[in-house]
C-alpha cells in the first residue's frame, strides 16, 4: 500500500527536482525576459523564506500554500519562459543530475 503511494511520489519528486534546476539554469541566460527572472528569483524567495502568507500552524491551511500556491507559482514561471529555452534548459538538467548519478557511483 505504501509503495502504490511512495512511488509515484518519488517520480513527481524527481520531476521537480529537474523543473527547479531547468528554471535556474533558464534564469542564467540572457535570453530569458528580466520580468521572468524576477518571476523565478520571487518563487524562490518565498519557497525559502520563513515567513507564509497562511502560517502551517493553522491546521489544514497552514499547508496549503506549500501544496498549492508553490507549484502554481512554479509552472507560471515555467510558462512564461519560451518554450524552446526551456526544452534546452530541462535537457541540460537532466545531464546534471546523470553526470551526479555517474559520479555518486563512482566514488563509491
Amino acid at each position: 500500500m505504501l509503495k502504490k503511494i511512495a512511488n509515484p511520489l518519488k517520480k513527481r519528486s524527481k520531476e521537480l527536482k529537474k523543473e527547479v534546476a531547468a528554471l535556474y539554469l533558464a534564469c542564467k541566460r540572457k535570453d530569458v525576459p528580466w520580468y521572468v527572472k524576477a518571476v523565478v528569483t520571487a518563487v524562490v524567495a518565498y519557497a525559502l523564506s520563513p515567513v507564509d502568507l497562511i502560517p502551517d500552524f493553522i491546521p489544514v491551511l497552514g499547508y496549503l500554500d506549500d501544496l498549492i500556491i508553490l507549484p502554481l507559482s512554479i509552472l507560471l514561471a515555467i510558462k512564461l519562459i519560451p518554450a524552446e529555452i526551456m526544452a534546452e534548459c530541462r535537457s541540460q538538467a537532466g545531464d546534471l543530475f546523470k553526470d551526479e548519478k555517474v559520479l555518486k557511483e563512482g566514488g563509491d
